[in-house]
């Protein structure tokens, strides 16, 4: 065998190991803006391709893994129907906002993410407390970087210790039993702002599991409880040290350790019955802005008889009825009006057979 013929069968060897190595760090790795879903039950099946998913879709997903119905079809085959009377008790998203990378092995499926716009599971909250009021449902929606928290029923009692804004939770930090103990921190830094807002993001992780832990009967309960999480300590470290420090990397690294143990934690707090998803974008097209609400917010007047500060449920069907009753009365108007103009212009001698009877016995006698 010749020289040249030796060095072409190398070449492309060496060509082969690059691909493969290429397509084993895919495999693992969660690339730009990506939907995982990290930790579902059996009866949750999600199949395995490359079908991508539009970012306004992902609250009717969320809504359809917790068995409840959308407003629109969700045409898209990487979520097939499961059985009728199956649901998961919990399902838990975080976003994570500024990820570029981050490595993820241990998942059930991952699809490319579309249009990466700014989203609320505010509708899967109120159809979780409408049809579950009368039980112990968690719906926590958090966003520590904006401080934003959002809570409903009553299991909102267990999570008043949980710290909320960035002040909290780095007083938390610096408390017994906090994640600077146990993560290797390398290149992070405890005095840097950026830095002490992404761990205060790994902070709020390791809470939610510990409470849930301390009060297992809310993930024992017949009520789903619903979860939502935003973090954007990676889109801080990325801005300040850019994606190339060695700052970033060390955050990545932490954050998918991190992610897949608390994923694990919940997975089994729920029986093996919960759905969690990691969606990653590098940035939104545009910015989330929403009203935040305390857990100690007092009543309002607009709706005293909600004890949990709600305003009226808008219902779809209001239009129907609105357009039912509202010509229904008008036909009734009219019917009224037509018979009273004929009860003042009947003749009693001719019209009513009451008086024509009556004549006519008069006339007899």
């Amino acid at each position: 065998m010749s020289s040249v013929s030796r060095s072409r069968i190398t070449i492309r060897m060496e060509a082969a190991v690059v691909v493969l190595s290429l397509a084993l760090v895919a495999s693992n790795g969660v690339n730009g803006n990506t939907l995982t879903i990290l930790q579902a039950p059996e009866f949750v099946s999600f199949q395995k391709g490359e079908w991508p998913i539009s970012g306004e879709k992902v609250p009717d997903l969320v809504a359809l893994t917790m068995g409840f119905s959308v407003q629109e079809e969700l045409s898209w085959p990487g979520l097939q129907a499961g059985p009728l009377f199956q649901r998961p008790r919990a399902n838990v998203l975080v976003v994570v906002r500024g990820a570029d990378d981050l490595t993820l092995p241990q998942k059930v499926a991952s699809y490319p993410l579309e249009n990466a716009v700014p989203f609320t599971l505010d509708n899967v909250a109120e159809t979780v407390h409408a049809l579950f009021a009368e039980d112990t449902p968690v719906v926590l929606q958090l966003a520590p970087s904006e401080e934003r928290l959002y809570m409903l029923g009553k299991a909102n009692a267990v999570f008043e210790d949980l710290p909320v804004t960035l002040q909290q939770i780095r007083a938390r930090l610096s408390q017994e039993g906090s994640v600077l103990a146990s993560l290797p921190l390398n290149s992070l830094s405890r005095n840097s702002e950026a830095d002490l807002l992404f761990l205060s993001e790994v902070q709020v992780l390791h809470d939610i599991t510990a409470l849930l832990q301390r009060h297992r009967h809310l993930a024992k309960d017949h009520s789903p409880d619903l979860y939502s999480l935003e973090l954007s300590g990676l889109e801080e470290l990325s801005r300040l040290y850019g994606k190339d420090s060695p700052q970033y990397k060390d955050a990545t690294e932490i954050l998918s350790s991190v992610l897949q143990k608390f994923a694990e934690d919940v997975y089994s707090l729920y029986g093996n019955s919960a759905v969690v998803e990691v969606v990653t974008v590098k940035t939104f097209e545009a910015p989330l802005t929403r009203k935040s609400r305390s857990i100690l917010e007092s009543k309002q007047i607009s709706n005293p008889g909600s004890p949990y500060n709600l305003a009226y449920k808008y219902n779809f069907q209001y239009a129907v009825v609105f357009n039912i009753v509202l010509w229904l009365m008008i036909a009734l108007a009219l019917a009224v009006i037509v018979v009273a103009y004929n009860l003042w212009n009947m003749d009693p001698g001719y019209d009513s057979i009451i008086y024509r009877m009556t004549n006519q016995k008069i006339r007899m006698d």
